[in-house]
Parts: structure tokens; sequence; C-alpha cells
């Protein structure tokens, strides 16, 4: 079957079971926990049965959901052992979803580290909670038609679906999405006992689990998926590459017509200048005077000088390498000396990076403005008061600040790489058209004269900034349109998985 005539076709109702190690509203560290918040619901919307199943941390509160016990004990098979669990089931905004409750395992602080190191045993939980997905299956007589796995804690799901669980009736046509969120956290352990996680000593194999003598999850998965997707199309380009696909371009590439990119969503009901609650005035493309208030009450937050014709760059972000914004710093106070310009900042991570971001209200008050942490009511203050948001990553699978961006009417400044270049347009300075302001070369001199381009634009051709502001505010990135994405990949990993048996 053709890719155009999967997507003239309408598709069949499917059951669909969706596994991730974070997902909103329940738990989130990243854009993991938006997609799975999110996604699920959207295929839901379409038709399928859906359900969401993720580990139940400490930090998860039962409290404002009512839950029930689905399964409880549940046994789970892990390494020639039996591990008991139990299974809460809730339903929100009528998606169901599990929570897989282990105290040992689950019942801590993080969900990955505990704020300095990765705990030592993740292999172990997350083979756990890989096997524990396909023993719910069981016990609930769930048969999904598709199993869409996330990211390295739960790549294990495909290796066990077509090797211990082949020829179960129940899962033997279960077909596998394995979907690759950040191809730089690969779920690498280096792992004395492979028995102890399932794994059957043929899986030992450079082409499939074998990692210099420990085992990568995430090549695991790209070896046993029917389908591997990526979230936007030009990330699902870089990673069959030697430089963006960390070392797993050669595995990708023997299965890249398996490989789709498909560009993640945004949650409008919550990411809409029309009706968010966070900010204090509301506004449109067609009516952009709520966005002065918007300003002013920035610049109050971040003890910014309240002058309306300064523009205002944004920033959200994790301090991290990925980010760039070791790139930044070496030019900020370039930027701050050169342009009549306002950075709110908002962000934690790398140390260094606090404690610059975090000392420049000091020496430039009224200028700088940082918040070192995170909080959502500030990250939607800054969306809608700030003129430029600057997101500068050396690599970026999706990004969803630049498309919240967008929509908030303030141009992104980013480097042209994965889903940056797929959802931000560059700024013609002949026509005025565009969405906002890009750069392809990594470094602190790109970001100085893009900083400096989106700022000039700013005082000197004020009509093209607007009309780039009200272009970007009508560009729609929803998760319907990336559920119907989502439909093709499972109709051709069906095929596949059929053509496997």
């Amino acid at each position: 079957m053709s890719y155009n005539n999967i997507a003239m076709s309408v598709p069949k109702r499917k059951k669909i079971l969706f596994t991730a190690s974070e997902a909103v509203p329940f738990i989130k560290t990243g854009g993991l926990g938006d997609v799975a918040g999110a996604l699920p619901k959207a295929l839901a919307r379409r038709g399928h049965d859906v359900r969401l199943v993720i580990p139940r941390y400490w930090a998860v509160d039962p409290g404002p959901y009512e839950m029930t016990w689905a399964v409880s004990p549940m046994g789970v098979p892990l390494g020639g052992r039996t591990v008991w669990c139990a299974v809460r089931e809730t339903v929100v905004d009528g998606l169901r979803v599990y929570l897989i409750e282990h105290e040992h395992y689950f019942g801590r602080s993080g969900l990955y580290d505990d704020g300095k190191r990765e705990y030592p045993d993740n292999a172990e939980r997350f083979a756990f909670f890989s096997e524990s997905c396909l023993q719910l299956c069981r016990d609930t007589g769930f048969s999904p038609d598709i199993l869409h796995c996330n990211d390295w804690q739960t790549a294990m799901i495909p290796v066990y679906l077509k090797t211990r669980y082949r020829e179960d009736p129940l899962l033997r046509d279960t077909a596998t999405v394995f979907s690759i969120h950040n191809i730089g956290h690969q779920g690498i352990f280096r792992f004395s006992n492979p028995d102890r996680l399932g794994i059957r000593k043929e899986d030992i194999h450079p082409d499939r689990l074998e990692n210099y003598g420990g085992i990568n999850m995430m090549k695991g998965a790209i070896f046993y998926a029917d389908g591997i997707t990526t979230v936007s199309p030009s990330y699902a380009g870089e990673i069959l590459s030697p430089v963006g696909g960390s070392g797993l371009a050669p595995y990708l590439q023997r299965r890249k017509d398996d490989v789709s990119g498909i560009l993640n969503g945004v949650d409008y009901d919550h990411w809409d200048p029309e009706k968010d609650p966070h900010i204090p005035a509301a506004y449109s493309a067609e009516d952009l005077s709520g966005k002065a208030e918007c300003k002013k009450a920035l610049q109050r937050a971040f003890h910014l000088q309240e002058k309306k014709d300064v523009p205002v760059i944004g920033v959200v972000s994790r301090f991290a390498e990925q980010k760039g914004f070791q790139h930044v710093i070496p030019v900020m106070e370039d930027i701050l000396r050169d342009m009549e310009v306002q950075f709110a900042f908002l962000g934690c991570g790398e140390k260094y990076m606090e404690d610059f971001f975090g000392g420049l209200p000091a020496r430039y008050p009224g200028r700088v403005g940082a918040w070192i942490g995170y909080s959502n009511e500030r990250a939607h203050l800054i969306e809608a008061g700030a003129d430029l948001f600057l997101m500068p990553s050396l690599y970026e699978p999706c990004g969803l600040n630049q498309i919240y961006s967008l929509k908030y009417g303030t141009l992104p400044i980013v480097r042209e790489i994965g889903g940056l270049k797929d959802t931000v347009k560059k700024y013609n300075e002949r026509t005025g058209d565009g969405t906002g302001f890009t750069f392809r070369d990594a470094g602190p001199a790109s970001v100085y004269y893009t900083t400096g381009w989106a700022v000039s634009t700013y005082y000197d051709r004020p009509e093209h900034f607007d009309r780039m502001r009200r272009s970007g505010m009508r560009e729609h990135f929803s998760w319907d349109d990336s559920a119907a994405r989502y439909e093709e990949a499972y109709e051709r990993a069906g095929d596949r998985r059929s053509a496997w048996r």
C-alpha cells in the first residue's frame, strides 16, 4: 500500500496501548511528558481505543484523580523471577490511564535521578516497566493492534514482544511503533547480568542490544520495532547522519524505510493568548492591544524598566549545552552594550549557566531579569509579554517553545535545526515575509548577529515586525494533524508486522 493511498483512506479503528515514562498532567520533566499527555487524547478523539500506561512515581499524587485498582496484585515476569506490583486506573479527559505502582522501583523523589546522579538500577526499573505493560495486557485481556513505545525507558517492549512473547496468543499480532524524542539519551548501561532483565544471549549482539560490553536499550528497539518515528521531519533526517545519530546512525540507516518524522502538535487549550488564564490580558492576531499589557506585567515581574518601546527577549529553557546557551554567554554583555534591549530568563540546569544568567540582573538592573528554576505562570507570562524568544539550540528534535512563541506573537530567534527549522520561517527582509529570525552555524557570532538582526528589525522595520507577528499567530500546529500522521505510521507498522510473521 502506498503512502499516498494510506493518507487518503479512512483509517480503521485501532486498539492502541501508549506507553511512556511520563505524561501530563501526572508528571513531566520534558517534551515527552507533553506528547504522552496530548497525542493519546488526539488519537482517541479520532475514534481509536487508546490507553496510556505510565509508572506511578512517588511524586504522582492520586488525590486529584478518581483512581481504582485495575489489577492488584499483578505478577510481572522479569529475568526468571516474578516481581509483584499493582496497577491503578483513572480516566482523564476521556482517556483511560493505567499507573504501574511498585514502591521499590518508583517510590523515589526523582524520575530518573536523585537530582545529582542517575539511579544505578535504571536498567532494571524500566525493563520492569516494559514487562509490566505487556503483563497488563495479558491480565486485562487487552489485545492492542499497536503498542506505541517512547524513548529508551520503553525500548525493551519491542524486544520482549518479538522474542519472549512472539507466540503469545494475545500479543503475537501486535505491531510496535518506537518514537525517538531525543537520541542523545539511549539507555546505555554496563550490565554484567543481562539474564536479570530477561535478555536472551543471542540478543547480546552488536546489531541488537550489545554496546561495548554493555547494553543499549534504544538500539534494541531500533532492531525489533515495526515502525520508528521521531518528532519532526528534519530531525528524522538528522539522526540518519553520523553527526546527528549519536552512534546509532548505521542501525537507523538499515531501517530508514521504516523511519518517519512527525512534527509534535501543541495543546492550544493551554497555550492560546485568547483564553490563557495565566496572563493579565487576552489578545489575538486581529487585536494585539492586550500584548502591551502583558509586556508591562512581564517587565514588572522581572524588575525590568517599564519601557513599552524597548524590545524584550524572553528565554524559557533548560540551561544545558544541548540548548546552546554556552554560545550566548560569551556575547551576552556585548549584546547589552551594543543594543537597546531587555532580557527575561527563566530556567535551570548547569550550575555555571545558572550562576551566569542568575547574576546578570545585579550587573544590569532594569535591563535583565532572571528566575532560576521553573514556574508555569512565569513561562506563560514570558511567552505573552516578550517581543522575541531566543532558542540557540545545538540540536532540537522538535521544540515546543518556539511554537508557543508563534502563537503568542513573540518572534523566535532560532538555529535552523530539527523542529526549529520545520516550524519557523526565516524572515525575508525584502518582502517582510516570515515568522522569525534564523541562523545555521552554531556559535557566539551567530547568536550576536542574529539577535542584532531581530532587534534592528524591531526598531527600523516595525511594519515587517508586526506583519511577521500576526503571521506567526495564524500558524497552526495541532495534535489532530499529528495524530493523522501517526495513523499512517501505524498502518505501515501493521503491514510490516504482518510481513515479518
